[in-house]
């Protein structure tokens, strides 16, 4: 290994040959062909949203996840567009990353050319942008590798929460979901709304109670999620609500020292 300062993490050119820089250039100019992202590295785990009769909720929780390492506890996936939409970010972090630059360009842009203030971005708009960009990526061969929930009101000012994922592929529900999620709390989130409903007859404190009870089954079940997580809370009429650092209450792990294998169990 090479112990010049300037070459620290490079394998010694004596001993392995010199580093063919049109490897790290591939597509630019080269004989290689176009290399693009294959397999996510860093990434996130679920995201839950839910709608009440005033607005959406959406949760998420804090950890990257590198393999089956808590490699970071401090990510942040709710990233807020406008005055009253959140995009719930699952997948790779870093291509949620890129997504954050994205939505802060269409923002600034949007700002831009409204002077005035009145057409400010609404939920609905920002997910036909993501919809277009994630199919144009996937169409391109280099997809950005995350499953999105947008949450916000439409343009008659009703709740509007719809996903999509890496393939452009959306759909809405009153109740969704990515990640694990999708197969542990949306049994949870239905039992408070059973049926896709365009209104729905949910206060906050339901919608609320559900979400935390799902954090918690996560938390439980999930083995890429942690107790710590962000929930946001947007409502008619009021400023948006961003939570962060709260921690899944009432833990209680005692039902596992049934569970064969588990901890220092009897076998």
């Amino acid at each position: 290994m090479e112990h010049n300062p300037f070459k620290w993490g490079r394998p010694d050119d004596a001993v392995y040959g010199a580093y063919n820089h049109q490897i790290a250039e591939a597509g630019v100019n080269s004989l290689f062909p176009k290399m693009n992202t294959q397999n996510p590295i860093i990434t996130g785990t679920s995201v839950i949203g839910i709608k009440y009769k005033d607005g959406v909720i959406l949760a998420a929780d804090n950890m990257g996840s590198y393999g089956s390492l808590m490699r970071f506890s401090n990510v942040e996936r709710l990233l807020t567009i406008g005055e009253n939409t959140v995009v719930g970010v699952s997948g790779d972090i870093s291509d949620a990353q890129q997504l954050a630059r994205y939505l802060d360009s269409l923002e600034l842009q949007e700002n831009v050319y409204d002077n005035d203030g009145e057409n400010q971005l609404k939920a609905v708009n920002v997910h036909e942008y993501l919809t277009k960009l994630l199919y144009h990526r996937r169409s391109q061969m280099n997809p950005l590798w995350n499953a999105l929930i947008v949450g916000g009101f439409d343009e008659a000012g009703e709740p509007f929460m719809k996903s999509v994922d890496l393939l452009g592929v959306s759909f809405s529900s009153s109740t969704l979901a990515t990640g694990f999620g999708a197969h542990l709390a949306v049994p949870l989130l239905r039992q408070v709304i059973p049926e896709d409903k365009k209104y729905v007859d949910v206060t906050e404190e339901q919608a609320r109670k559900v979400i935390e009870d799902c954090m918690r089954v996560l938390f439980y079940r999930d083995a890429r999620s942690m107790d710590k997580y962000s929930m946001v809370t947007i409502k008619k009429g009021q400023e948006l609500k961003f939570e962060k650092d709260l921690v899944v209450k009432d833990q209680n792990w005692r039902f596992a020292q049934n569970i064969r294998g588990y901890g220092n169990a009897q076998q």
